[in-house]
């Protein structure tokens, strides 16, 4: 049993136990958080998954001191998939869940209502919790499709992600900067990254892109199983991205990340964000924020997942390019992280 299935198992067990001797009062404690987070073969939902259980404490559960839960009392935490970054800015602006994950450059456009967003009204009721991790484009080619540089790309069928999420923006501004129009110098296939994976394990495909935190689980599959090939964002092409959208940075997939690609991979890189609404009141976000980052929730992060161990205090406010949640803000200025 995975430790997010023992988890679900143990928040069912406390429920009914106090449901035995407190069952109107659990009830009236009892507060659900949502947060959305992508398709269940990337990295979002996994790692949602994780901060639900950290910041979990539903009524009736062991308390921390006794090796129970340290997360926010009476809070039931939820992680939901998703079509990814654009469609969780949206459900937050609306109120349809608490919070979610998102690309920062999502998020900025929109906020400031540019972008994917352009024409849309402006999503300013989003702030952020945290910043998380940073999140790599990944270029991942069929082993012997004979593709070794971007421009190889030319002709080729390429998943591209789903059209509701941030990983097909950033797709486009890739192969736009290589000088590849959609639909006339290459095929675009809307796929998420699992989808695109399985087609290129079944040659259907010849490449796809992903915007997401290494390693990439289809990509580790592909590459362990049946072989894949990293493709380099760099030279001209990345100084075109960075020169043209400021919330990409240079970035490095490190060599032996994934089987077959022994060399570090050049490439570019945005920030996860966990955002909220200003609706959520600065209580419940400020303990939500502090759960985060207590002892208990720093060894389910070391220990739960790959990229757990990238999610850190020290940089919880980097990338963060619109306003903070009132909450969260305080949690950092007492922790010194804000003058």
């Amino acid at each position: 049993m995975t430790k997010l299935a023992i988890f679900v198992a143990a928040v069912a067990a406390a429920l009914a136990a106090g449901a035995a001797d407190a069952q109107d009062q659990s009830a009236q404690e009892m507060k659900f958080f949502r947060i959305a987070s992508g398709s269940a073969g990337g990295t979002y939902f996994p790692i949602a998954g994780i901060l639900a259980q950290a910041i979990s404490n539903p009524p009736g559960a062991r308390p921390c001191d006794k090796g129970g839960s340290c997360g926010v009392e009476g809070l039931v935490a939820i992680a939901q998939s998703s079509n990814g970054s654009v469609a969780n800015a949206k459900a937050v602006e609306a109120g349809q869940v608490e919070s979610g994950l998102a690309q920062s450059d999502v998020a900025f456009w929109a906020y400031s209502g540019t972008g994917v967003f352009e024409g849309e009204e402006k999503k300013e009721k989003l702030r952020v919790i945290a910043s998380l991790y940073p999140e790599h484009v990944h270029v991942v080619a069929r082993g012997d499709g004979g593709i070794e540089t971007l421009s190889d790309l030319k002709g080729k069928t390429i998943g591209i992600g789903l059209p509701a999420s941030g990983a097909i923006v950033d797709a486009r501004i890739v192969l736009e900067a290589a000088g590849l129009k959609e639909s006339e110098d290459y095929t675009p296939e809307y796929l998420n990254s699992a989808d695109s994976i399985a087609r290129i394990r079944e040659g259907r495909a010849d490449a796809m892109i992903a915007v997401t935190g290494y390693p990439q689980p289809a990509v580790a599959d592909l590459t362990s199983t049946a072989g894949g090939t990293l493709i380099p964002v760099d030279g001209t092409v990345r100084d075109k991205i960075l020169a043209e959208n400021s919330f990409f940075t240079k970035a490095t997939i490190p060599g032996g990340t994934y089987k077959g690609n022994p060399e570090d991979i050049e490439t570019v890189a945005v920030t996860a964000l966990w955002i909220t609404s200003m609706d959520q009141s600065e209580e419940l976000i400020y303990a939500i924020t502090k759960a985060l980052w207590n002892d208990s929730t720093r060894m389910l992060l070391d220990g739960s997942h790959a990229k757990g161990k990238s999610i850190t205090l020290e940089t919880a406010l980097d990338g963060v390019p619109i306003p903070l949640h009132a909450g969260a803000e305080l949690f950092y200025r007492e922790a010194g992280l804000i003058p």
